[in-house]
């Protein structure tokens, strides 16, 4: 992991606004339950992981057409954003593959606003496990979640809005207001609460297999906690009351 030169706690601007707005998460984050409060506004175009779904061949676009490469779901994504009439679109996507095509496309940073969802990654391994019984690294997803952090920060000149899963399981409306207000969406009034964040859950039938009783999970999660801290350090505060 490179070192950079951002402190921190630095405030986040207030984004100029962009016809697409995209959340990138590792799996397992919950960042459905913000797709869902997006999806609740009723003014904004909502997609569903349009790239993850090319990748592994579950189509692509509102359609569910299919796209030959990941430029192509960024044609179809830029068109419909700039359609005649279009809402700001909103997507949102798991980090648990790379997208080398996209990172290298200008038009990635350059047209679209990218926020993140993270949550602990001892959690998020040991939810992901389960279900992938050969999880590596690189598909725990904060490593490639930086890295297309650092590239939207280093593009924009600001910080990128990072989500906390807790805050937004703990205090979905603050966080939906909050969110609005750094992506330049409208407010709403109440902001649309949407659902807690959800957890995926072991087979109730066999022991958990944790960062703790686990050694190759553990080696899992020390080699994504640095990724996942410095993300953190830039999370979106919310009012603690709300």
């Amino acid at each position: 992991m490179a070192e950079v030169a951002v402190e921190p706690g630095t405030v986040h601007l207030l984004h100029d606004r962009l016809p697409v707005i995209a959340t990138w998460s590792p799996p397992c984050c919950g960042s459905t339950a913000l797709a869902r409060i997006m999806s609740g506004r009723g003014d904004v175009t909502v997609l569903h992981e349009p790239f993850n779904r090319r990748a592994t061949g579950g189509g692509s676009g509102r359609r569910g057409d299919a796209c030959a490469d990941d430029t192509a779901v960024l044609d179809g994504v830029l068109e419909l954003a700039h359609s005649p009439g279009a809402r700001t679109v909103y997507f949102a996507d798991t980090t648990g593959l790379r997208h080398p095509r996209l990172l290298t496309d200008p038009r990635f940073t350059a047209r679209i606003q990218h926020t993140f969802v993270i949550r602990d990654p001892a959690e998020v391994i040991a939810a992901h496990y389960p279900h992938n019984p050969y999880l590596t690294s690189e598909e725990v997803g904060f490593g490639h979640c930086w890295e297309i952090f650092e590239l939207a920060r280093m593009a924009s000149g600001t910080v990128p809005v990072v989500v906390d899963a807790d805050d937004l399981a703990n205090r979905p409306r603050a966080v939906a207001a909050a969110y609005a207000a750094h992506t330049g969406l409208p407010a709403q009034h109440p902001p649309a609460p949407g659902p807690t964040a959800g957890t995926a859950g072991q087979d109730p039938g066999r022991a958990a297999e944790t960062v703790r009783n686990n050694p190759y999970l553990a080696e899992l999660y020390d080699d994504q906690l640095p990724y996942y801290e410095w993300l953190r350090a830039h999370r979106l505060e919310v009012e603690q009351a709300a």
